[in-house]
């Protein structure tokens, strides 16, 4: 939630730049760091506290506030030198931000995801290593606040995303707003006005200084001081004890393993809903029962939204586009930038993910998600209204678009005679 709150932020004052394209004259005069930031902590800190509230209103002996490590399969020690032996243990410690070699030198001139918010006030600049969804989120955020922003990432795409037309044309919108040098490695030092960035880029030899640096570079499970080697378990390259996806048991030892602490889908949707397979079988151990997992889900909530869903392009499969460039409420918002795809199976037609990129793609995205988690096929989708003019009309391109490669009948097509008047693209 703090990074959403500072998203909101930024949108407020990119509405206020951007309003004279609407003939709406307007002008910030003064962007609030302090203000901002003290509205970001205060929201974060209401959200958390329904949590601890929870937590507060165990019955007294059922919350244990210590550190635990395995002695064996079943028995833990505890900080406060007590011991607990169990007939089944979850293990859902979480993660924690990564800081590559040389960054965890810096002090506090790196922020991470979790330092970052507690800013007094905005810096005047600062490099973002990163280019993934939190990275992106937070560079344009700031950016927008005022922050002179520039990104950094080894890869030579943004956002995890395959080279393809929905990461080119995310690319090209954020670049309207972001500096970024991507395909490079940069090496940090510390200067006493803050961090300078050295890389190679383009054969040569570049540099940067910024106030600070919030590295965005990934999150690893928080397992270290567990002694996981105690239980015997087989534990991964990564010191990961191994588990099945669906019922979650490590083994075939009366552990589980949720959250963020495994490392297979750090999502909070997901991250919830494991803990709810954990925990049912943890209950009921010895019998373990498997669960069926939801498709892929995820959303990144830059400006254009990227989400991505179910399963990705494949041999089996054909794609339906839709730009919305050129999409009519997309147009009418002053947002149309993006492109998305929408994937399904060849001969049926059944929707089997989509990767996406546009206005308001987090909610065509929980429609298209859901259509997949019911094996709707892409004529089954078009049968429903689609009202005009919203964005989601725009999807109807794309599944069009199946339709027609795979020779499928159009339900919708039997509307098409009846609409009055051009409606305009989309």
């Amino acid at each position: 939630m703090p990074s959403k709150l500072l998203i909101a932020a930024g949108e407020a004052a990119h509405g206020v730049r951007k309003a004279d394209e609407f003939g709406i004259h307007a002008a910030i005069s003064k962007v609030d760091g302090p203000a901002v930031m003290q509205r970001v902590r205060r929201l974060r800190d209401s959200f958390a506290a329904g949590v601890r509230d929870q937590i507060d209103d165990l019955p007294d002996g059922v919350a244990v506030k210590a550190s635990a490590k395995f002695l064996s399969a079943n028995r833990l020690g505890l900080s406060d030198g007590q011991q607990v032996e169990a007939k089944t243990i979850v293990i859902a410690t979480g993660s924690a931000s990564v800081l590559p070699p040389g960054f965890d030198e810096l002090g506090e001139a790196v922020l991470t995801n979790e330092t970052l918010f507690e800013l007094q006030a905005l810096p005047a600049s600062i490099g973002v290593i990163g280019a993934g969804a939190l990275g992106l989120e937070m560079a344009q955020a700031l950016s927008r606040l005022g922050v002179k922003v520039e990104v950094f990432d080894m890869s030579e795409q943004i956002a995890g995303m395959p080279e393809g037309e929905p990461e080119t044309s995310l690319r090209t919108a954020l670049e309207n707003e972001l500096v970024f040098h991507l395909g490079v490695e940069p090496q940090p030092s510390k200067t006493e006005e803050g961090v300078q960035l050295s890389w190679q880029e383009e054969g040569h030899t570049r540099t940067a200084h910024f106030e600070r640096l919030l590295v965005a570079a990934g999150r690893a499970p928080l397992l270290d001081g567990l002694d996981l080697e105690k239980t015997g378990l087989p534990l991964d390259d990564h010191g990961t004890p191994e588990f099945d996806r669906e019922t979650l048991q490590c083994g075939d030892a009366p552990i589980f393993i949720a959250g963020d602490a495994n490392h297979d889908r750090p999502i909070l949707h997901e991250a919830s809903k494991e803990g709810t397979i954990a925990g049912a079988n943890a209950a009921g151990f010895p019998d373990v029962k498997a669960f069926a997992r939801t498709a892929r889900f995820q959303i990144m909530f830059t400006q254009p939204n990227m989400a991505v869903l179910g399963e990705p392009q494949g041999k089996e499969t054909v794609v339906g586009r839709v730009d919305y460039a050129d999409q009519g409420r997309a147009k009418a918002m002053g947002r149309n930038s993006g492109v998305c795809e929408i994937y399904a199976r060849t001969g049926c037609g059944t929707l089997t993910g989509a990767c996406l990129v546009g206005p308001d793609a987090e909610h065509l995205a929980h429609i298209l998600v859901w259509a997949i988690e019911h094996g709707a096929t892409a004529s089954e989708l078009l049968d429903n209204p689609f009202y005009h003019p919203t964005v989601e009309e725009g999807l109807k391109t794309a599944l069009k678009q199946i339709c027609s490669d795979l020779s499928l009948p159009r339900p919708d097509s039997r509307n098409d005679a009846q609409l009055p008047g051009d409606f305009g693209p989309g």
